[in-house]
């Protein structure tokens, strides 16, 4: 089993679905958990199951669009845990529609949240692990941003730059011990999945070799092992889970 004993793991969008399921698994790895959504309050389902299993955790609300907000989140977090090993850029929203039909506000929000928003985290989060001359940074993408998708425009582009940001920063980082990559989930099921038709569901399972939507303990099992010293060796990659349908 993969050990993250004595390291302080960052999870932004924790309060639910894919978040919630990165920090069930880092906890139970070991980690002791910094979680960020929204509101506090939010988050506090969350973290009853991690420090059930034995983590040390806190509970944050932060914007992580505004640079301020993220600031003192992450001076909070280091005067709580002392460090941050770990940082996983989960949070992210949709704001679906048609390119024609695109607000300037719908297009704009995605890439906020999404890329501004992981700019800003990893921005803060970097720092210590510069001093510490180590670190693992792990940004949750989406095979949308490999492959495009109708009606995702504005989603499509945060997310392949998402994935821009990751080389870039694993390059820059490389040298102090900071690994950074990518997870490219695919089809999963959650809570922005869950209203989907049945017809549309069975479509995409139809493209998908292993036979089924993903799951998203998929994708935490995914984040466990890059956050892991089995992964110091990996940086600057964009690991797929989305059972095949890319291929």
């Amino acid at each position: 089993m993969l050990q993250l004993n004595g390291k302080v793991a960052v999870v932004t969008g924790a309060a639910r679905g894919i978040g919630r399921s990165i920090s069930l698994a880092l906890s139970t790895a070991g980690a002791d958990m910094a979680l960020i959504d929204l509101t506090a309050d939010s988050l506090q389902g969350v973290l009853e199951e991690v420090t059930a299993n034995g983590s040390q955790a806190s509970v944050h609300g932060c914007d992580i669009t505004d640079t301020d907000a993220v600031a003192a989140t992450f001076k909070e977090i280091l005067e709580q845990h002392d460090a941050v090993h770990i940082l996983v850029n989960n949070a992210g929203i949709t704001r679906d529609n048609l390119l024609m039909r695109l607000s300037p506000e719908d297009w704009e929000a995605p890439i906020r949240t999404n890329l501004t928003g992981a700019f800003n985290c990893t921005k803060a989060a970097v720092r210590p692990m510069m001093r510490q001359r180590s670190g693992r940074i792990i940004n949750i993408a989406s095979v949308v941003g490999l492959i495009g998708n109708a009606g995702q425009a504005n989603y499509a582009a945060s997310k392949a730059g998402l994935i821009g940001l990751t080389k870039s920063t694993a390059k820059e980082f490389g040298s102090r011990g900071i690994t950074v990559n990518a997870i490219a989930p695919g089809f999963i099921t959650t809570d922005m999945t869950a209203d989907l038709p049945e017809t549309v569901t069975q479509k995409l399972t139809e493209n998908i070799p292993l036979g089924r939507m993903g799951k998203p303990e998929d994708v935490a099992s995914a984040v466990a092992f890059l956050a892991s010293e089995e992964a110091g060796y990996i940086t600057g990659q964009t690991l797929l889970v989305d059972g095949g349908m890319v291929m």
